[in-house]
This record gives structure tokens, sequence and C-alpha cells, in this order.
């Protein structure tokens, strides 16, 4: 059925953040017709090719483009088992215990170019995704090749039915299927092409990109639900400075703000000089983090990598960069934002989440062992991304490191090559964002903490570890399963995997006369613009 109601109850039950600003009202008659005018933070780093990507940059001018199997539903919010819609499935069933997923695929849907959506397309897709031996198809870049390690096969018996098999159970599956980061590719094109041109099956078409200058979408008029979209176009339109985007948006040069760059001092701002911008606080789903290459001294030495965690006070960082504008958690959003999220006696019993006073002297004593003194300094070069929002947390971490005898130098990276530099483990120590499709453990912990994969940039591997992440995954029982999770988060932080410093909140800004456009609690997840009609 369509919108399958899970029989397992560990619904991931995320909740966006007491609206201070007032929520935009949702319309109950659309009107079709218009463009929007919406931010775009740079240049599209891998064109279309979600797949390849691992940035919102990419994401949020692509999603209008594509079409997932399942999404989570644009005006809900909360993103749960229970709020996945079918896309270009029109209902699926799970069987054999959580081991067999089969999706009935909608008929009469056409690509872009007119080549009619079959079977073939989302076999393509996931055997090209999952790496598979007979993969007809190779990504350059596959940053979540992890997420489909548990699919062992997938079946394509008709042109309107697709079977993925699993080795063990794993529910959440369908989570990450719901993605934004999940759309279906077209077998007939090859994915390179999805780097400079865009045929889907979505809403929108790809009129025109005029590289560093914006993205131009029309209407697809054979769109598969009827009636969408009610808009005739969007234009993205690259603004890199980010107080010229907040000018833009003052001025009504936009309509729409880039998800995950407007800080709550930003926000008030927009709302004292335009009472009428419609402000929406939410959490991104998005991580400040340190990553540091464990194959590369001294990071390969447990001591140094806690001493760097413990050096960095977060709350302050919280308050001095995102001036209140984010919460402290370890490797899951905690609550109210995420569902996972450890409570804070836990949480604070964590090395490098107590007291200042007590954290920084015990970092100076681990790097005293570790061989690190005022006679033998530490002298690190500390990478990021070329982005203000990574630059920020970057400057802030190095003055931390700085208090406990760690000397290092600031090298920013530009987009196109931040992803690839981290992959290859070219750096030593980073501050990082990470963003999570789905609240889910899943999503994060194939992705970001198992042995091998494309995104676990610092290359912690662990056997304990990866058998915790895979027991979390297939456990049904949800109170065991929240149990698992709890204790996988206290070993990553002791284990200073990849020291987590805040989870960041957006607000998330638009113009008053647009309808319909609901930030969810992940930024990946809400940009298909399908539902979203002007009110002017």
């Amino acid at each position: 059925m369509s919108r399958r109601r899970a029989t397992i109850s560990f619904v991931v039950v995320s909740l966006a953040l007491v609206i201070a600003f007032g929520t935009p009202a949702i319309s109950q008659t659309p009107k079709a017709g218009g463009t929007l005018n919406i931010t775009q933070r740079e240049d599209l780093p891998q064109g279309f090719a979600i797949h390849e990507t691992s940035t919102i940059s990419t994401v949020w001018p692509a999603m209008p483009c594509l079409n997932n199997l399942v999404l989570f539903d644009p005006l809900k919010k909360t993103e749960s088992l229970d709020t996945i819609i079918g896309e270009l499935a029109e209902k699926w069933s799970w069987q054999d215990n959580y081991r067999n997923l089969v999706f009935f695929l909608r008929k009469g849907v056409k690509w872009h170019d007119g080549q009619p959506f079959t079977s073939k397309d989302v076999k393509y897709t996931f055997d090209m995704l999952r790496e598979a031996p007979d993969a007809p198809a190779k990504l350059r870049i596959n940053p979540r090749k992890d997420w489909y390690t548990n699919v062992q096969t997938i079946e394509a018996p008709d042109p309107h039915t697709v079977i993925f098999h699993l080795k063990r159970p794993q529910p959440s599956l369908l989570m990450m299927l719901a993605s934004g980061y999940t759309p279906v590719y077209a077998a007939h094109v090859p994915p390179a092409n999805y780097r400079t041109a865009c045929i889907g099956t979505g809403p929108f078409k790809l009129k025109e990109w005029r590289k560093g200058e914006f993205v131009e979408f029309v209407k697809n008029p054979d769109y598969f639900v009827k009636g969408r979209p009610y808009l005739d176009g969007l234009k993205y339109i690259v603004i890199a400075e980010r107080g010229t985007r907040t000018a833009a948006l003052q001025s009504g040069a936009v309509d729409v703000a880039f998800p995950g760059e407007t800080t709550k001092t930003a926000a008030e701002q927009l709302k004292k000089a335009v009472p009428e911008l419609a402000v929406t606080p939410y959490s991104q789903n998005v991580n400040d983090n340190i990553i540091m290459n464990m194959k590369k001294p001294p990071f390969n030495n447990a001591k140094v990598r806690l001493a760097v965690s413990r050096a960095i006070d977060r709350r302050a960082l919280v308050q001095a960069v995102h001036q209140g504008g984010a919460v402290v958690g370890a490797s899951m959003a905690p609550k109210p934002h995420g569902f996972w999220g450890l409570l804070d006696r836990d949480l604070n019993a964590l090395p490098g989440y107590g007291k200042p006073a007590d954290e920084k002297p015990r970092a100076k004593q681990l790097l005293a062992e570790a061989g690190v003194t005022p006679q033998n300094p530490l002298k690190v070069e500390m990478v990021t991304r070329a982005i203000a929002v990574y630059v920020d947390m970057a400057s802030f971490v190095i003055n931390e490191l700085k208090q406990i005898g760690i000397e290092a130098s600031l090298k920013q990276i530009e987009t196109a090559q931040w992803h690839a530099t981290a992959t290859r483990g070219d750096y030593q120590i980073g501050a990082n964002l990470t963003g999570i499709g789905p609240d889910d453990p899943d999503a994060n912990y194939f992705e970001n903490y198992a042995c091998g994969s494309p995104r676990n940039y610092s290359f912690y591997c662990d056997e304990q570890v990866m058998k915790m992440i895979e027991q979390q995954s297939q456990e049904l029982d949800p109170k065991k399963r929240f149990a698992q999770v709890a204790a996988l988060q206290k070993k990553l932080e002791d284990d200073a995997a990849r020291p987590l410093l805040d989870w960041k909140l957006d607000y998330f800004v638009h113009r008053p006369f647009v309808k319909n456009l609901i930030p969810h609690q992940s930024i990946y997840n809400f940009g298909r613009m399908q539902e979203v009609w002007r009110d002017k």
C-alpha cells in the first residue's frame, strides 16, 4: 500500500524547533502559475549527479528534476516511516520478515526525453549504487555505497515490479530510499551525463544551467501527478557571499533562502527589516565534527584524538559561532530534533562534553602522555571547506586547540575538491560538516563509520563497532534498538572516531506568498517543489 504503516513501532519521531517566528500556513486552494527565485549557495559542485554528491549544494537544486521510489511527504515536517509516500512506486510490501521489499511501479511514467520509465531503470540505479559485480555502469564517486551493503540482489520480474532481496532484516532501508539522496536514474543515460544535464521523471525539466549564475527549470507538462507542479518554473540563483544572500532575501531579489545558511541572528535581522517574511526554525540534521586521519600520525594515536575532542568547548561553540542556533549532541541528533539522541546525563559523561575546566587539563595530560610537550609541540594543518559556515567553525576549533598546545594553521579547500580530498585522506585533521539524509542510525553509521565506506573520512575501523552497527540495523524491538544505538554513540565518542561538536539549526526564510514549502528536520528531503505554489 502506498502509505504503508510499519508493523514495527520504532517510528522516527523528529520534531521541528518550537516556532518562535510563526509557521507559514498551508492553503487549501493552491494557484497555478508563476516562477520562484531560489537562493543557491554556490555553483552546483557535481551538477545534478545526486548519487555522486555529499552536499546540499547539489541536492537542493537537483531534486525538482528527479524522483525516488518513495519520498517523505513534502507537506509533513516530521519524517517517519508513517510519512513515507509513493513516487515512482505506487505501492510496496515487506515480505519474509523484512528480508524482501517489493515495489509496484507506476505505469505511464516518462523520462523528460520521452522514454518510458520501467523497472529496468530501478534495477540499473541500485545495482550501480551497491556496485554489483554485473552492474552496467559505475559512479565516479559513490558516497552512500554502504547504505546498500545489505542488498543481496535486485530482481525486476516485469516492467512494473522490483524486488529488493536482503541478506538480513532491515526495516530502515525504506527510510533511506525516501531520502532526497536516493533518486532513480535513467538506465539509457550514462551516469556521467548527470554532472552537466538532467534527464529525470520529476515535476520540473531543466531549461538552462548557466554555470556560476543560475539553474532554470520549467514545468514538466507530462508529470505523472495530476495537476502538479503548480509553478511554471524555478530559478536557482547563485549568490556565493553570505551577506549578499541576506541582502537579496531582504530586497526581494530572491523569494526563498538556501537551506542551512540562515543563522538565528540573520533571521532576526531579516524579520525586523521585513516583518512579513516567513521564518521557520528547524533542525537541519547536519552536525559539526572533527575528522582526523587515523592513517597518519599523530592521529593514529587515540590519546591525541581524545585530547582534540576534550579541548573543544562545545557549548561555547554553539554560542560564539551559531549564536545559540545549534544543540550539543553525539552521533545522532538529540531530542526534540531527532529520535535517537542520548539523554543529557549520558552525553555529559562522554569525553569532551563535560565542563571545560575539567576537560582542557585532561586534554593536556593526554597530549603529554603521547609525547607532546612545550619542548616538542604539535603543529598541524587544519583543512576545511571554503564556505563561511565551515570556516567559522574551523577558526573556533583552531583557537581551542591552541589552548592545549596544538598549533593549527587553516587551509581552505574549494567545494569541487573538498569531498574528494577527504575521501582520499589527503589531510591530517579537518573541520567538517556531516549531513544525514533521514534521522535513522543505518543512514548515519553505514555511511560515516563503517569500515571502508567512502564517507568514513577518518578511516576509523573497529570490528566491535561493525557488529554493533549490524546488530541495531536488524533489531525489530524498538526499546532494544534504542539501547543498542545509545551504546554505539558512547563507543564512538570514547574512541574519538569523529568527535561531534553540535547539531545545527536553521531559520528558513521565504517571502510570504510562497506556499507549501515546508522545512523538514533534514535539509536533504524537502526540495522536490511539486506542491509549492505562489499566492501572488
